[in-house]
């Protein structure tokens, strides 16, 4: 799957990962397509990032918090997803770095867009022309609503994308306390779903010899999620709302009170159940609890119940309590709770890199780990820090430049 000259002559970093010797071209901006192309790097790729030379990417200027350095400010919002990636910087209004991103699209394998629709073609890269100038282009397309459609025009933010796709109707403490979820989910969901169709047009490529356009949106990437809560309309006929830290069709499910805080546990079978009201002393007999669905039905009251039980204990006692009754259970973890976590820094969830003006940084981790049958560990294990604005403009405009003339003299010599 991977591209000629994809690496300057004589480049050869060593990176690790499965898309190693593949070339990405990053001219997204914000977060759903940043993190599509960092989700890429991660993978091995190389990822060049496209940003105009006045600002950058937006979210340079999204903050606080900021890093104040000698050289300026650096945004945490940017650095959460622009990893593994070098910046160049290109005016698309100039002839000269048009002729250059031309350049870097013929040598790409993957480009990455989330202009609204249109805009693209606007800038005179439309798909008959990137068809043209590359044929096993694979192009990766995310907008806010889709590309099409009554409404596809619009300009797609995250939490609007939230609201529109009924995920905030099912998130808060009841039907009239709509919330948004902590992260901008529609935008990394849509980030996510966009690496993953990128990887198969890839894979197709390698059949077809041809590559193709990959669609996605906020508005699809939240629909496509909502799973059981989606079925209970489009089957069940119940429209779902929002009932706090409550499964809406399990019980006991969800997070409980107890002397100093709070625990959740998850009583998914009704084997779970029996241990889980042995343990704890509730009445087996009570025909409240006969079944999950009356469980359900009643879940109020088994709410009190089970808090009432709780109340007894401090947290730490109550999940050893759970533990040995082999119920799964689990405490709320703030999240400088969760990066001290033996458990999450085991499997690479915080990635320790040296930034050209921060020093050392450590930022949240990728999803994946790929081994070889014989255990070997082959998930890319060096990263990169996310690039100052232009940081690699010299090395990449040099290595284009040269192809650039290169492909002159042979035109030269053509129509002698």
């Amino acid at each position: 799957m991977t591209s000629a000259n994809t690496q300057p002559d004589g480049d050869d970093d060593g990176r690790q990962g499965p898309l190693t010797g593949t070339l990405v071209v990053d001219l997204s901006r914000a977060l759903a397509g940043p993190h599509a192309g960092m989700m890429l790097g991660d993978l091995g790729a190389r990822v060049i990032k496209v940003e105009n030379p006045a600002a950058g990417d937006d979210t340079r200027g999204w903050g606080p918090p900021f890093i104040d350095t000698p050289d300026g400010r650096e945004s945490t919002y940017f650095l959460s997803c622009n990893r593994n990636k070098e910046s160049i910087t290109l005016d698309l209004k100039d002839e000269a770095d048009t002729a250059l991103l031309r350049e870097l699209l013929r040598r790409a394998d993957v480009l990455v867009e989330n202009f609204r629709p249109g805009t693209l073609d606007r800038l005179g890269f439309d798909p008959a022309t990137l068809e043209a100038l590359n044929p096993r282009l694979v192009v990766l397309s995310i907008s806010g609503f889709g590309h099409d459609g009554p409404e596809g025009t619009r300009a797609g933010y995250d939490q609007i994308a939230q609201g529109e796709a009924g995920l905030m109707s099912l998130t808060g403490s009841g039907p009239e306390d709509p919330q948004r979820v902590g992260v901008p989910i529609g935008d990394v969901l849509a980030g996510i779903h966009g690496a993953y169709g990128v990887l198969a047009a890839l894979l197709d490529r390698e059949r077809t010899g041809r590559g193709q356009v990959v669609r996605t949106s906020l508005l699809s990437s939240i629909v496509s999620v909502l799973a059981f809560q989606g079925t209970r309309w489009t089957v069940g006929g119940q429209v779902p709302q929002a009932q706090g830290n409550h499964h809406p069709s399990i019980a006991p499910y969800g997070l409980f009170r107890c002397a100093d805080g709070a625990v959740q546990i998850a009583v998914g079978s009704e084997g779970l159940w029996k241990r889980f009201a042995d343990a704890f002393e509730l009445d087996p007999d009570d025909p409240r609890w006969d079944g999950n669905a009356s469980r359900v039905e009643h879940r109020l009251e088994l709410i009190a119940a089970v808090e009432e039980k709780f109340a007894a204990y401090g947290s730490e006692d109550l999940l050893a309590l759970l533990e040995r009754a082999g119920v799964p259970a689990g405490r709320v973890r703030s999240l400088d709770e969760v990066f001290a976590w033996e458990q999450t820094r085991s499997q690479h969830l915080l990635l320790g890199m040296e930034h050209p003006s921060l020093g050392h940084i450590e930022v949240p981790g990728g999803p994946l780990r790929y081994f070889r049958p014989d255990g070997t560990e082959t998930t890319r294990l060096e990263h990169a820090a996310p690039p100052r604005l232009g940081e690699h403009d010299g090395d990449v405009r040099a290595w284009l430049n040269q192809a650039l003339v290169g492909s002159q003299a042979l035109v030269g010599q053509g129509s002698r």
